[in-house]
């Protein structure tokens, strides 16, 4: 194998997820000659871009979660529409099938968007080798090259987590990728991880119609949002159908006959569950194996995460990190997004600092959960004075029409200065209303400016304005 200088360009971009192709298409308009290396491979070994988030992860949850929500309604709620339907099934390679065009489709606009920029794309293996070099290695393991250039943004994702409890086989104990890509329902499903990963997935199989159980080894469920949402998500999502276990440490996984013997222990001792399927859910962690040579010298943390700065620098001139990679920030795609536009600037001499204090989070579930901004239970702990006040989605006429009534939308106040300091709702389409409280918050605006601010009427967002309105009438 030979090894030469093949190219030089502005910038190498190394992954193509949210935060590598967004930072690259960036790069490119900005007038910089760019590269974007990228190895995800479909099922078929074809080249694919979108990393985790598009293939395996965020995209690909909502589409079968947009579908098991239809079969569910089709089984439970359409008489009260007046509705009937009889003999409903449910056709899991169909349901595949159309979540992998949507990927599919997604992903060619990505390409589509690569080649309008004019950025280059190479399919294959990157290697940090210093600040200027980067090593690439063809799926063929044939024609290694060195690529030059005079930055390099680190942006390979993250991938699950492996427990040595649990260890995937790809068959009946998988992760969570491959948790979006069975084959049929499972009868009996456990999940290990109660966190936004879990939940999603929890969500998708239980409306399809899998006895669903949950393995959250934390006692608290949902422990970074507010704790009256979270509360109110652990009785409807129980009310739904998931088992819901907090305090449960698997000790073990082990298959046989066809089925996965589960151990854990609680605060009661020791139980075991037989399931059809166990997907592990417990965690990612960011993609530095073998990213970067050692003679590089690229500083990483104990658990392999890059260290940056506030501008997303490592410690090597002209190198940075961004999404999954950082610990700047929760691993989510808009997070990653941002920071991708936000170093593609700033090469360019432009600077737009992130204010990673209003970054929205949004749990995928029905009903969905978002928030902005800090919980109360945080705000309390500091001594923070505030004022708090919810409204229930029931409250509204659109959520009553729609017959989507459960969940409530909470706001958090400066009890002196009316300053929005916090954002929380759990119900439909709360990943959409929870833009009106990030804008507010970006602006600086008050309670009261929410409350002064003309709702369309009915619509899910008046639970918004009349949270504000109950909090203007507090003195």
């Amino acid at each position: 194998m030979s090894k030469k200088l093949t190219q030089s360009f502005d910038v190498i971009v190394i992954g193509a997820g949210p935060a590598g192709y967004s930072s690259a298409i960036r790069c490119a308009q900005l007038g910089l000659k760019t590269v974007c290396i990228d190895n995800w491979h479909d099922e078929q070994g074809r080249g694919s871009l979108g990393g985790t988030y598009l293939n395996a992860g965020c995209v690909a949850s909502i589409a079968l979660l947009e579908s098991a929500k239809i079969y569910h309604s089709l089984n439970y709620r359409l008489k009260e529409h007046g509705i009937q339907a009889e003999s409903v099934g449910v056709d899991i390679a169909r349901m595949m099938q159309r979540k992998n065009t949507i990927v599919e489709a997604l992903g060619r606009q990505i390409v589509d968007a690569f080649a309008q920029h004019k950025v280059v794309c190479i399919q294959a293996e990157a290697k940090l080798l210093n600040e200027r070099l980067v090593e690439i290695t063809p799926s063929d393991q044939s024609a290694v090259s060195i690529l030059e250039a005079k930055h390099i943004i680190l942006a390979t994702g993250s991938s699950p987590i492996d427990l040595s409890c649990a260890p995937i086989d790809n068959e009946f104990i998988i992760d969570s990728s491959m948790a979006l890509n069975l084959d049929a329902v499972p009868k009996r499903l456990a999940i290990i991880g109660g966190g936004v990963i879990g939940l999603e997935l929890a969500g998708i199989w239980n409306r399809l119609g899998a006895e669903t159980i949950l393995l959250e080894a934390q006692e608290t469920f949902l422990s970074m949002t507010d704790q009256q949402i979270s509360r109110e998500a652990y009785r409807i999502y129980t009310e739904q159908g998931l088992e819901l276990r907090l305090g449960a440490r698997v000790i073990s996984a082990k298959k046989g006959s066809k089925k996965v013997t589960v151990e854990y222990q609680d605060n009661e001792g020791t139980h075991a569950l037989r399931v059809d399927k166990l997907i592990v859910a417990s965690g990612r962690k960011p993609n530095t194996e073998n990213l970067a040579d050692a003679e590089a010298n690229l500083l990483l943390d104990e658990n392999g995460y890059v260290h940056v700065d506030e501008n997303s620098r490592t410690n090597l001139p002209g190198v940075y990190a961004i999404g999954d990679l950082t610990l700047l920030g929760p691993m989510i795609a808009h997070k990653g997004i941002e920071e991708g536009l936000f170093v593609a600037e700033q090469i360019a001499g432009i600077q737009n600092p992130i204010n990673y204090g209003l970054l929205p989070s949004v749990i995928f579930t029905d009903p969905e959960i978002a928030w902005v901004g800090q919980t109360e239970q945080a705000l309390r702990a500091t001594g923070e004075p505030i004022k708090t006040a919810i409204y229930p989605l029931s409250a509204t006429a659109r959520a009553q029409a729609i017959g989507q009534t459960e969940g409530m939308v909470k706001i958090i106040a400066h009890a002196e200065t009316d300053a929005l300091l916090g954002v929380h709702i759990i119900g439909t389409q709360a990943s959409e209303m929870i833009a009106e409280a990030v804008l507010a918050m970006e602006f600086s605006a008050s309670s009261e400016d929410l409350a002064r601010t003309i709702h369309a009427h009915p619509t899910l967002a008046k639970a918004l304005h009349g949270a504000a309105l109950a909090l203007k009438s507090q003195k």
